[in-house]
């Protein structure tokens, strides 16, 4: 029954949206309004006109697109939706200009509540949904591109406070495995010596500082002369008590 009273309404809303453009192409083409026996006109509230001859209209964003004060349904571009983050019930502006262009303008934003979910994909539907608080929400396909986005990673959205809602809006993504190619390659440390005191020495450090390379001193063979060191025995200065006594004349 209820769903049979759904249709109804949405019937009913769907001929008074069309009665009421085509009141409009009337009035551009200078056809006075037709008025139908029984239906009362409906009201403009929400609605401006400037003198230019735009259409001002104001709306709340359902997630995907703007819902005007007649129920009507106006499309948000995905882009702007994205990159602007609106979320689920902002108050939206939307200006119709003569030359038929759309212009929209958020002018009351709900408050916003951050939560960290993980990206999925609907199997049945192949859109792509975010697992967050237990629950999953709808993201718009032109955020999931902007920021490159794949099933697995981390996904960082607003979400209207306090309220239940359908959508979410993805302010940023965080990569699989960002952590650790950021980390870089890991490194072995040297290992430790201990004195057996029971306090760790750290090991002699390998490598030094780019230069001259360190000379090394040749050996030294047997018998040649030390500089600084008598060349032979005979050369050697004894003290007084060494020196052998001196020969005795005849």
């Amino acid at each position: 029954m209820a769903d049979k009273l759904l249709l109804v309404r949405n019937l009913v809303e769907s001929a008074r949206n069309n009665l009421e453009t085509a009141n409009q192409l009337l009035q551009a083409l200078g056809v006075p309004e037709a008025h139908v026996p029984g239906v009362k006109p409906q009201s403009a509230a929400g609605v401006q006109r400037t003198e230019q001859g735009a259409v001002i209209i104001e709306g709340v964003f359902d997630g995907q697109n703007m819902v005007g004060p007649d129920g009507k349904l106006y499309s948000v571009p995905a882009n702007y939706a994205s990159k602007s983050k609106l979320v689920e019930g902002d108050l939206l502006k939307l200006t119709i200009s003569p030359d038929g262009s759309f212009i929209y303008k958020q002018i009351g934003p709900v408050e916003r509540e951050r939560v960290v979910g993980v990206l999925a994909r609907d199997e049945q539907t192949d859109d792509f949904r975010v697992l967050a608080k237990s629950r999953f929400y709808k993201v718009l396909l032109a955020s999931v591109t902007y920021f490159k986005a794949q099933v697995g990673d981390e996904v960082v959205v607003l979400v209207p406070k306090g309220t239940p809602s359908t959508w979410a809006a993805v302010e940023n993504i965080i990569k699989k495995g960002a952590n650790a190619a950021e980390a870089g390659p890991v490194v072995d440390l040297p290992e430790h010596k201990s004195s057996g005191t029971g306090a760790a020495e750290p090991a002699a450090t390998v490598s030094r500082p780019r230069g001259r390379p360190r000379k090394t001193p040749a050996p030294v063979s047997q018998g040649a002369a030390v500089a600084g060191s008598p060349k032979s025995a005979a050369e050697a200065k004894l003290s007084p008590e060494q020196a052998p006594p001196a020969p005795l004349e005849v």
